[in-house]
C-alpha cells in the first residue's frame, strides 16, 4: 500500500508540475513567436514519441506477445480517434449567430479542454503506474518524461484562458 500512494503520488506531482510550469511560461511571455511555439510542441511530441519507442514498447513486449503489443497500441489509436470524433461533433460550432450562442463559447472551450485534459491525462497516468510497475527507472524516466511533455500543454492552455479573458 506504501508503494502505491509513493506511485499516485509521484505521478501527481509530476503530471501537475509541468502544466504548472507551461502556464506560468505562458502567462509570462505572452506574444512568442509561431517559431518558438512549433519548437516546443515538436520537441515534446518528440519526446513522446522516444519514450514510447524505446522504453513503452520494448517493456510491453518484454511482459506480453508482440499481438497484444499491436491489439493494445491498435486499440488505443482508435479509442482516441472516437473520442476526438465525439469531441469534434458536440462541440466543434464555430457558426454563432446568436448572442446568446457567443456567450457560450467561453463554457464550450471550457468543456472542450476538460474533456481533451481527462482524456489525455488518464492514459499519462496508467504510463507512469505502469512504467513504476515494471521498474523503478522506468517510472522516473516516464515521469520525468511526461513532465516535459507537459509544459507546452501548459503553455497552450494559459494562451487559450488569456485570449478569453
Amino acid at each position: 500500500m506504501n508503494d502505491l500512494l509513493r506511485v499516485t503520488l509521484l505521478g501527481l506531482f509530476f503530471g501537475t508540475f509541468g502544466t504548472t510550469i507551461g502556464g506560468i511560461v505562458g502567462i509570462t511571455f505572452r506574444n512568442p513567436s509561431n517559431k518558438i511555439l512549433s519548437f516546443i510542441l515538436s520537441l515534446a511530441a518528440g519526446l513522446m514519441t522516444a519514450i514510447v519507442s524505446f522504453d513503452l514498447i520494448p517493456e510491453a513486449l518484454n511482459i506480453s506477445s508482440v499481438m497484444s503489443v499491436i491489439i493494445g497500441i491498435i486499440l488505443g489509436i482508435l479509442c482516441m480517434v472516437i473520442c476526438n470524433k465525439i469531441v469534434d461533433k458536440k462541440f466543434n460550432d464555430t457558426n454563432c449567430s446568436d448572442i446568446k450562442e457567443r456567450k457560450n463559447e467561453l463554457l464550450r472551450a471550457g468543456i472542450i479542454t476538460s474533456i481533451g485534459l481527462a482524456i489525455h491525462n488518464f492514459p499519462e497516468g496508467l504510463a507512469i503506474g505502469s512504467g513504476f510497475g515494471a521498474s523503478l527507472g522506468l517510472g522516473y524516466s516516464l515521469a520525468i518524461a511526461i513532465c516535459i511533455h507537459d509544459i507546452p500543454e501548459g503553455i497552450f492552455q494559459s494562451r487559450h484562458q488569456l485570449k478569453y479573458a
